[in-house]
């Protein structure tokens, strides 16, 4: 792994205030996994407290507003906006990441690109009209304006199953196990940037 005094600190902290919602975000990607996580959408809330326990991220949102498109939609940009702020110029990151991840009868599959291409493919298999308390059409639309704010490229399926609330809560964990490969420091790169180009 690089030397820390030669990474910076990978953390941000970013609010978004508008006449609809307003938004704060605290990230560390070298973080324990802590989180804090007010959306008012109990269960957005509850996958993105997986996304941190299982990146190993600390992630603290704090997030109002009047309705429940426009607060998803808006910790996706904020959320996605401190991603690519902790990330700096991505010196010594791995830059890629997958993982399968089981939940009884579901299998999900993620893998990531953290080179700075905005591109999502998501089929989640998803039937029902809403899961617990949010339309499953935002949790599209969330992980589209996390990838574009983030500028990621997020490929997330899942491969079987059929409960509903297992197949999210599959993708979301396989996202935070790939996300905490794509961003290990590597020893191999001694903190250079993860590319020919020399820039992500």
């Amino acid at each position: 792994m690089p030397e820390q005094s030669e990474i910076p600190p990978r953390k941000a902290s970013l609010q978004r205030k508008t006449s609809e919602t307003e938004v704060t975000v605290e990230l560390n990607l070298d973080g324990t996994g802590k989180s804090e996580i007010k959306t008012n959408i109990k269960f957005l809330s509850h996958m993105l407290d997986l996304l941190a326990r299982h990146s190993q991220i600390d992630i603290k949102i704090d997030a109002s507003g009047d309705l429940k498109h426009h607060i998803v939609e808006d910790v996706g940009i904020l959320l996605g906006q401190a991603l690519k702020q902790a990330l700096g110029d991505k010196r010594g990151i791995t830059r890629y990441g997958y993982a399968y991840i089981p939940m009884d009868e579901v299998l999900a599959r993620c893998a990531i690109d953290l080179g700075g291409r905005a591109f999502l493919v998501s089929n989640m298999g998803l039937t029902q009209k809403e899961i617990e308390d949010i339309p499953t059409t935002l949790l599209d639309h969330f992980l589209n304006t996390l990838v574009k704010n983030s500028n990621v490229n997020l490929h997330l399926e899942v491969l079987y199953g059929t409960d509903e609330h297992h197949k999210v809560e599959a993708c979301f964990k396989a996202l935070a196990r790939a996300l905490k490969q794509a961003l290990a420091l590597e020893s191999i790169t001694s903190g250079t940037i993860p590319s020919t180009k020399g820039i992500l």
